[in-house]
């Protein structure tokens, strides 16, 4: 008889509510030992579905991942979700084998087609097991089979009296598929007031009411992006396995694996048959064999048909999205079909972007290009088509040429190229597979069939391919008439400058930026004919020209560190993009004008240019995430100097390739360190200042990161470092103030004022604003250390008055200690800033000094309240107590009673004393 030949759809008398099942009688801890035993009318439990499995060797330990599992099993229900390979049993059962106080969890591995009356039983067996593994707490009433209700809510009550929690981990709960299996275990999890502690391992989301925990914050959920290798561990495991690889072998193995576990285990076993690491890695994709079978049959065989489908037709794309697959297949639904699929993350990811674009995971796309090479040329074709139609019609025409070549739509590649070209030079080389090459003759009739060829190999990154064929383009050139061989001229010219850029020789981009300025439209617009010899002469314009080749200079300009130069070609290769309507053209320079705007200060100039890049068309999906970068990047500086750390880190988090680019990578440092100097890591700011600044482009930028790894050297006691490095650094502004800063700290204000520069000279206004604003305050508190007071006040408004603008808080809140009285006395004297300052007061030492115990003056007899501390910051002010109510929404009585106590609690008897007196204690 079947095991469940006695299963119901619906509960006749005498069965459970909750589960459907007949009624089965409960057996305590007194039954035989199940796990050796059977259940009732069944086959016997197996031992080894309750016992973690051994963890593949070499076994890697990430303590980031077990501290998470620990943590997490704290909670109610905690969820490792990922696809095939991802390790998340090998994850668990370290876990789960590891020390800890307290019994270890019981286990549970569901078996293919597990059935309700079988999962209880194995649960059973469990909770049995972890009842013994703790003896004080009694056993729980455990049922060998599906339990009745008050079955459940008798073994809940019991779990619920029990002193420790008792943990359960059920690994491959994805095998599950019948919701009603889990409705008991549900039941148990809600009213078992937190004794029981799901751990579950699921390639996708159990069927369990995970909505009820996630939306009380009870759901600790670590999926494939946590589980993911880090660069350093997969050093780590290389290592494990006894192979030497050279670090940008590891690098490189880290992305294309994306570090999914299993593929990372395969590329270690491939190295270890004695093949050249470096030349194996180089050559690991997913056609391996080993590789290309797990993902079939563990990734692919597992999905629906259709799902299957559409993701090997949309393999013609590197990325899509919903509009474009269903192009591509004819399919309306091909877009929800992307979303079930990406659900579970590992192997199809999603970007952040509205609409969503979607790409498989690399290894997964190769064996998907494979499946789809399977499919009849014709198709093949057609759906190359289908892609170059609609990126054209996307406002996407670097993809849009790419795909008309591999459709063979010679006269469609060319009339992209031609009207088109200022867009499909390379910004962040994008490696496909390349086109064939189009035949002689159609080459012979149309030349610029192979500048198109040479165009798309590289914005591929493929400079070789690109070269040749422009070669072979100009070789065929020689016989055109003049006003098609100007135009010709200057698409060459477009294409010679996107090879020097590729060769990251910054003189070549100039030379040929300067060579694609002189074959400028005006020659075939002067022609005799006015261009009217070629039906498509004069569609590249002046603007067009001017925007490409400014673009190409401020790129050199800034990868040399000349950001004034390079600010100023952006500003002007944006305008002539805006004006050609050149969207992609045009967020290369909003992008970078944006992060050169935040690095010379002008924080709100810098916000609204990257606010305008991010919601530039182009900057959705993955084609354009360089620009993008930089956007981001500016948004960081813009945080960190506003004093929002939080919101800096997000966004350096999003600045990805920006900071791969010499100018970017300095900028990046500069961010990145002041962020960990502020969190008390000066270790991490100096080694990142230090590698910055030895590979830092220009005088400027040299200078900025040898002055703030001045300045945190001198913070943790190295002065004679500090001083060192400002000797080599030059005279700039930003070394010179760090000079005096030392200068002031070792007490010697007359040798500070020599080394302050002069922050109020015509020059000045040249200087980074952050460099201009700590001169400023620093020169305010020299004056103040001289007995100027009046000096001092005046610098300070000065200083306010440049800062306000663009909303600068970090060189206030982390400046040097008597900042804070010189901010606080402008509140006492009057100061055309009030709201600023008192922000500023507040959050300049904000955390009050503790008492010493044996210091009777720096206590109070009895604490002010919250309200109290509230109105003792508005009397450092100016304004009335009638003022003050109305800023509070209070009544004036009722601020005057605040005043009085306060006043009590000082033991002050005028505003001004009071407010010395609570400076004193560090109250305000």
């Amino acid at each position: 008889m079947p095991e469940e030949a006695d299963q119901v759809v619906t509960a006749p008398s005498g069965t459970s509510e909750i589960t459907g099942t007949p009624d089965l009688l409960t057996t305590g801890l007194d039954s035989p030992d199940v796990a050796g035993g059977a259940l009732p009318g069944g086959p016997p439990l197996l031992a080894s579905r309750l016992t973690p499995p051994a963890p593949p060797e070499p076994v890697l330990l990430r303590p980031r991942l077990l501290d998470r599992l620990e943590q997490g099993a704290s909670g109610p229900v905690t969820l490792v979700c990922a696809p095939a390979g991802w390790g998340k049993t090998t994850l668990l059962s370290t876990w789960a084998q590891g020390e800890r106080d307290g019994p270890a969890p019981a286990w549970v591995t569901v078996a293919e087609g597990e059935t309700t009356r079988r999962l209880w039983g194995y649960l059973a067996a469990a909770l049995r097991t972890a009842a013994a593994g703790d003896p004080d707490d009694g056993p729980p009433p455990v049922p060998d089979g599906p339990p009745r209700p008050e079955q459940l809510e008798t073994l809940a009550a019991a779990l619920a009296a029990r002193d420790r929690p008792a943990l359960l981990v059920l690994d491959d709960l994805h095998r599950v598929t019948d919701p009603a299996a889990l409705t008991g275990l549900e039941f148990l999890l809600r009213h078992s007031d937190g004794r029981l502690r799901l751990v579950a391992g699921s390639r996708g989301e159990p069927p369990l009411a995970l909505h009820r925990w996630r939306l009380a914050g009870e759901l600790t959920v670590i999926g494939a992006d946590d589980l993911a290798f880090t660069a350093d561990e997969v050093a780590d495991l290389l290592v494990a396995h006894g192979v030497a690889v050279p670090a940008p072998a590891v690098t490189r193995l880290a992305e294309r694996t994306t570090g999914w576990p299993a593929g990372l285990r395969f590329a270690a076993l491939a190295l270890g048959d004695g093949a050249d690491p470096a030349r194996t890695l180089q050559r690991f994709a997913g056609d391996q064999p080993d590789v290309a079978a797990y993902l079939r049959d563990e990734v692919l065989v597992p999905l629906e048909p259709a799902t299957r489908d559409v993701l090997r037709r949309v393999a013609v794309a590197v990325a899509v999205h919903a509009d474009l697959a269903a192009a591509l297949t004819g399919r309306p639904d091909a877009g929800h079909l992307l979303a079930e699929a990406a659900r579970e993350g590992g192997f199809l990811h999603q970007d952040d972007g509205s609409p969503q674009w979607y790409r498989p995971h690399p290894l997964l796309a190769d064996v998907l290009r494979a499946e789809l090479d399977r499919l009849p040329a014709d198709e093949v074709r057609e759906l190359h088509r289908r892609a170059a139609h609609w990126y054209g019609t996307h406002d996407r025409p670097a993809e849009a040429l790419r795909h008309a070549l591999l459709a063979g739509r010679w006269a469609d590649a060319t009339e992209l190229l031609v009207t088109r070209w200022p867009e499909l030079a390379p910004d962040e080389p994008a490696a496909a597979p390349a086109p064939p090459e189009p035949p002689a003759e159609a080459v012979r009739r149309d030349p610029e069939l192979a500048l198109a060829a040479a165009a798309e190999r590289a914005y591929a990154g493929d400079r070789a391919a690109a070269d040749a064929q422009l070669r072979r383009a100009l070789a065929e050139a020689a016989g055109l008439p003049a006003p098609r061989r100007d135009r010709f001229g200057r698409l060459a010219a477009a294409v010679e400058l996107s090879l020097a850029r590729l060769g990251g020789d910054h003189e070549e981009v100039r030379r040929a930026a300067d060579r694609l300025l002189a074959t400028g439209p005006a020659k075939a617009l002067a022609s005799p004919d006015g261009g009217a010899g070629d039906p498509r002469a004069g569609t590249a314009e002046r603007d067009d020209v001017r925007a490409v080749a400014g673009a190409a200079h401020g790129l050199a300009a800034l990868a040399e560190g000349e950001l004034s130069t390079a600010r100023d070609r952006f500003a002007a290769a944006r305008e002539a993009a805006r004006r050609a309507g050149r969207p992609r053209t045009e967020l290369l320079c909003v992008s970078r004008s944006a992060l050169l705007e935040a690095a010379r200060g002008a924080l709100r100039a810098a916000e609204e240019l990257a606010r305008e890049a991010l919601a530039m068309p182009p900057c959705q999906g993955w084609s354009s995430r360089s620009d993008c970068g930089y956007a981001y990047l500016a948004l960081a500086l813009v945080n960190w100097q506003r004093d929002r750390p939080a919101e800096a880190t997000t966004h350096l988090a999003l600045a990805g390739p920006a900071g791969g680019e010499p100018g970017g990578a300095a900028l990046t440092a500069l961010c990145r360190a002041g962020l960990l100097a502020d969190r008390d890591d000066p270790g991490g700011a100096l080694r990142t200042l230090a590698a910055a600044r030895a590979v830092a482009p220009g005088a400027e930028l040299g200078e900025r990161l040898a002055a703030d790894e001045a300045q945190v050297r001198a913070a943790v006691g190295d002065v004679d470092g500090a001083r060192t490095l400002l000797d080599a650094a030059g005279d700039g502004p930003a070394p010179a103030l760090v000079a005096a800063r030392l200068r002031l700290r070792a007490g010697d204000v007359r040798a500070a004022e020599r080394e302050l520069p002069d922050w109020t000279a015509s020059g000045a206004g040249d200087w980074p604003l952050p460099v201009r604003l700590g001169a400023g305050l620093l020169d305010a508190a020299l004056a103040d250390a001289s007995g100027d007071a009046r000096r001092a006040g005046r610098l300070l408004e000065e200083v306010l008055a440049l800062a306000e603008p663009d909303g600068f808080r970090r060189v206030f809140t982390r400046a040097d200690p008597g900042v804070r009285d010189l901010l606080a006395a402008r509140l006492d004297s009057g100061t055309a800033y009030w709201a600023t300052v008192s922000e500023l007061v507040r959050g300049v030492d904000a955390q009050p000094v503790a008492a010493a115990a044996d210091d009777p003056a720096r206590t109070l007899d009895e604490p002010l309240t919250e309200r109290e501390l509230t109105i003792l910051r508005y009397l450092q002010s100016i304004l009335s107590n009638m003022e003050i109510a109305a800023e509070l929404s209070l009544s004036v009585n009722t601020v005057k009673t605040h005043v009085r106590n306060i006043y009590r609690k000082l033991d002050a008897t005028r505003r001004r004393d009071a407010v010395r007196r609570a400076r004193e204690l560090r109250l305000i």
